[in-house]
C-alpha cells in the first residue's frame, strides 16, 4: 500500500529565525505592515511504501528524527494519507 506524507519543519519558537525575522522586515518596505513574525521551515511531501498506516507514520517519524529534520533546532509535523 502506498502513503503520502506531507512534512513540515520549523524552527522552534524560542530559536531566532533570521530569514523569518528579514522577511518581516521587508514586509514594511512592502507596504504590508500588518504582517509580522514571520517563520520559514521547510515543506517535504514523500511517498511511503508500507503494510498500514501505522508502519508509514513509524518510517516517517524515523526520516524526521534521523535526516529531514535536526530535533535541536526543529520541531516537525507530518499527516499521511493514502496515496
Amino acid at each position: 500500500m502506498k502513503f503520502i506524507a506531507e512534512i513540515d519543519v520549523m524552527p522552534h519558537k524560542a530559536l531566532l529565525d533570521p530569514q523569518g525575522k528579514a522577511v518581516s522586515g521587508s514586509m514594511k518596505n512592502l507596504n504590508l505592515p500588518e504582517i509580522g513574525n514571520v517563520r520559514i521551515g521547510k515543506h517535504i511531501s514523500l511517498e511511503v511504501e508500507a503494510d498500514s498506516k501505522a508502519t508509514a507514520e513509524a518510517k516517517v517519524d524515523e526520516a524526521c528524527k534521523k535526516l529531514l529534520a535536526n530535533p535541536i533546532m526543529e520541531y516537525y509535523e507530518y499527516k499521511i494519507s493514502e496515496a
